[in-house]
């Protein structure tokens, strides 16, 4: 019932046990392994400084072959002031509006017009250049020779012409034409005849040995690559829209030229702003004086049109003339009407006269009468009819007296007949005179609405032309007081100075980049070599991804190359490696006390992890505490027990399996007292199925009688199972793992294997660490072996180069 009972306890412990290997690995499968990470910075270190080194030297001959870009700049304020106020013409010229859109002027200094100026004032046709072993310098005014050409061919333009100066008179000239390179020697001074193409090389600086020695080029430009190169690397900003201030920049190779390209762009802006300005008023003004000059023309027409009017109508005022016609009428008829009445006074007088009438009744008329003569006459001629009447009152007409009285009347009666007639004749003349004057007067009356309307058209065109004449000399001098008055603001805030220090590249920030550049490589470096490293190369590693117990480190042995697995404890007895195994047997023997008898099985996942060497060395340490041991090799399929001790692989476990052989017959002495081991033995069609046989559980048991220790090599468990048959029956199973080369799956094996068959005595051994992996375990610098499947050994007492000191004091 008590067995029962412990057997119950045993299989709880067991679950609980797997349950908890379980739990323990699923919580630190996805933790980040600090200690491995620092571990591949310690190793990583010398390559990032090497990294880090390799940016710099790169940063360095990126700066040392790259042309450095020089900058200069200026900055502008761009406005309009007016000076008429001062010249107290504010009221004749109209206000100047400041200029409020940049980006128009930014376009006035990136136009076409800029850059002919600029091509005008600045030798940008040729270029000349100095030839390095790596870069080439432009000689911007510095040339050693100037190039003076004419050319109609444009096949020359734009070709690099090489120039080595021979001597004082001679020179070399190299181009390619076609796909030939043409070399010919020319004399300086003289002139290269070419096709379409001619020039002259003369020099501008006393030849030295650096000039003869030295090459160059020169390359004839076209327009349309200065055009490019202008508006490639020429920079025009707003800076302040609101203070009309604007940046104008400009890139290049060459400090100097760039800063004379900018204080040209200044100064040609400059000219052009104000022949832009400039170039309305001129053309206002032109056409002012056009203008002038047309209207001066046909004002004076007018003029002469109204001075012809003038003369032929005789008068300025047409108007005025009606008027002064109309009165003048008045009197006329007036005077016609005074005319009549003496003309009909004069034919009643001379009615009467002829009646015999008297002309007493007359008399009082007569004072109406102009003609004094006349009324003299007629009044004698009363006074001589008076006394005719009188005297026939007492004399008879037969008298001389009245007969001479008669015939004196008769001779008054003619006279004054006689100027009646006369006046009538005059008063006549004077009424037809005055008829015709007002019949003029009439038509002139009649004519004059004509030449009013004529009048006033002439008058208006003279008046149009008068004004237009005097409103264009208004503008002409408006805009000639606006032109001497009106000056562009052009204020050079900021002058172009000639770079010290290139934009391109930043020595610092090309530096800086290098630097950022390697680091970051490195930290990429150690990130790649974490996320690819799936390897166990530690102590730590080893102890945080496996949950068996660590038995000890077996440092690499360096001493030999060993093409297989070896003894060596025996011949290397203080070894480092003979101290790390004897420290596995002490740790074993807190495991299972060294009185009992144990059997240990020595298992890996691959082959080349070790475990054969393993096996024979701890068998020769645990042998030298006067314990008998023997070793059984159970890797049937790859024997290797027998190469370590020299030895024939005829008969063995596989033969005693069989019962061929018996155990006596099989087991080999070795050079070491205590240490006996057993072979595989021909290699079986089933090793599985011997392991299995009960007859492998009776050869433990005979052994057991004569050996204290059994160490049995088994089989790689992540190959075939039949390590892990021989696991089940070991009071001690041990798994090696390799540094560096055990994978970290290989762990999950393992743990695999311990939590589905139970090993809670499952031991491990880290093999082939080196020597940060045995720090703190009393090894010092730790030293290495090779077995079996391992590329080389190595002398562990052989001196050590600077370069493994190096890596040691920084890994």
């Amino acid at each position: 019932m008590a067995n029962k009972e412990s057997i119950v306890l045993e299989e709880l412990d067991n679950s609980n046990y797997a349950s908890t290997i379980e739990v323990e690995e699923e919580s630190r499968g996805s933790d980040i392994d600090f200690i491995m990470l620092l571990s591949l910075v310690r190793k990583s270190l010398i390559w990032v400084a090497l990294l880090i080194v390799l940016g710099l030297i790169g940063s360095f001959l990126f700066l040392r072959y790259t042309k450095p870009l020089y900058k200069s700049s200026s900055t502008l304020k761009i406005d309009e002031q007016s000076e008429a106020g001062r010249l107290g013409l504010d009221g004749t010229i109209e206000n100047q509006q400041n200029l409020s859109n940049l980006s128009g002027e930014i376009e006035i200094i990136k136009s076409n017009l800029t850059y002919e100026r600029l091509q005008q004032k600045l030798p940008l046709d040729i270029s000349y250049y100095a030839i390095g072993n790596i870069l080439n310098e432009e000689l911007y005014r510095s040339s050693p020779f100037h190039i003076s050409y004419e050319m109609s061919n444009e096949a020359y333009y734009n070709i690099k012409f090489g120039v080595s100066i021979l001597d004082a008179t001679r020179y070399n000239l190299s181009y390619v034409q076609g796909d030939q390179e043409v070399t010919e020697e020319h004399t300086i001074g003289e002139p290269v005849q070419k096709p379409g193409f001619t020039f002259t090389l003369k020099l501008t600086a006393p030849l030295n040995s650096d000039i003869l020695a030295q090459k160059y080029y020169f390359t004839i430009n076209s327009t349309g690559a200065i055009r490019q190169y202008l508006t490639s690397n020429v920079a025009v900003n707003i800076v302040n829209l609101d203070a009309s201030t604007v940046d104008i920049s400009f890139t290049d190779h060459n400090p100097f030229k760039a800063h004379e390209i900018v204080n040209s762009i200044d100064s040609v802006y400059l000219e052009q702003k104000i022949a832009l300005k400039d170039m309305a008023t001129r053309q206002t003004l032109s056409f002012l004086d056009e203008q002038l000059k047309e209207t001066n023309e046909n004002l004076g027409n007018s003029e002469i049109q109204m001075e012809n009017f003038v003369k032929q109508n005789k008068t300025y005022d047409v108007r005025a003339d009606v008027n002064k016609q109309m009165t003048k009428l008045e009197d006329l008829n007036k005077q016609r009407v005074d005319l009549r009445m003496e003309l009909s006074l004069l034919n009643e007088i001379d009615q009467l006269i002829g009646r015999n009438t008297s002309l007493d009744q007359m008399i009082p008329s007569l004072k109406e009468l102009d003609d004094e003569q006349l009324s003299n006459r007629i009044s004698q001629l009363s006074n001589l009819q008076l006394d005719r009447s009188l005297m026939m009152q007492s004399y008879k007409t037969t008298t001389k007296a009245y007969q001479l009285l008669e015939e004196e009347i008769d001779f008054s009666e003619k006279a004054v007949r006689k100027l009646l007639a006369q006046n009538k004749l005059l008063l006549q003349k004077e009424v037809n005179l005055i008829d015709t004057n007002i019949r003029n007067i009439q038509q002139e009356l009649l004519q004059m609405p004509g030449k009013e309307t004529q009048r006033a058209r002439l008058q208006r065109l003279f008046d149009l032309h008068e004004k237009f004449y005097l409103m264009l000399m208004d503008k002409k001098v408006e805009f000639g007081i606006a032109r001497a008055g009106t000056v562009p603001d052009f204020q050079i805030l900021a002058p172009a100075s000639r770079p010290a220090a290139p934009i391109y590249p930043n020595r610092l920030l090309v530096y800086g980049i290098g630097l950022a550049g390697g680091l970051f490589l490195g930290l990429g470096l150690i990130a790649g070599r974490y996320l690819l490293h799936n390897t166990i190369t530690s102590l730590p590693e080893l102890e945080r991804s496996s949950f068996a117990a660590v038995l000890g480190v077996i440092p690499r042995y360096k001493k030999e190359k060993l093409p297989i697995s070896k003894l060596i404890v025996d011949k290397n007895p203080k070894s480092a490696i003979s101290e790390s195994i004897r420290s596995v047997r002490t740790n074993l023997e807190f495991i299972s006390s060294s009185k009992n008898k144990r059997l240990i099985s020595i298992t890996s996942t691959v082959s080349g992890e070790g475990k054969t060497f393993v096996a024979v060395n701890l068998g020769a340490i645990i042998s030298q505490s006067n314990q008998r041991v023997i070793i059984l090799d159970l890797d049937l399929r790859k024997p290797k027990i027998h190469q370590a001790f020299d030895a024939e692989n005829t008969k063995g476990i596989s033969t005693i399996l069989i019962d061929r052989h018996s155990v006596a017959e099989c087991i080999r002495r070795t050079s070491m007292p205590n240490l006996d081991f057993i072979s595989a033995g021909p290699t079986p069609p089933n090793p599985a199925e011997l392991i299995l046989n009960s007859s492998f559980d009776d050869m433990v048991e005979e052994l057991y009688h004569s050996y204290d220790v059994i160490i049995v090599d088994t089989p790689p468990v992540g190959l075939v199972t039949d390590g892990i048959l021989v696991m089940r029956k070991a009071d001690i199973p041990i798994y090696i793992v390799r540094a560096g080369f055990s994978k970290k799956t290989f762990l999950k094996n393992m743990n695999k294997i311990m939590r589905i068959n139970n090993f809670n005595k499952m031991c491990t051994i880290l093999n082939d660490a080196d020597s940060m992996v045995a720090y703190g375990y009393g090894y010092g610098y730790s030293y290495g072996y090779g077995y079996g499947y391992s590329n080389s050994y190595y002398e562990e007492d052989q001196p050590e180069s600077f370069v493994t000191r190096f890596k040691k004091r920084f890994t």
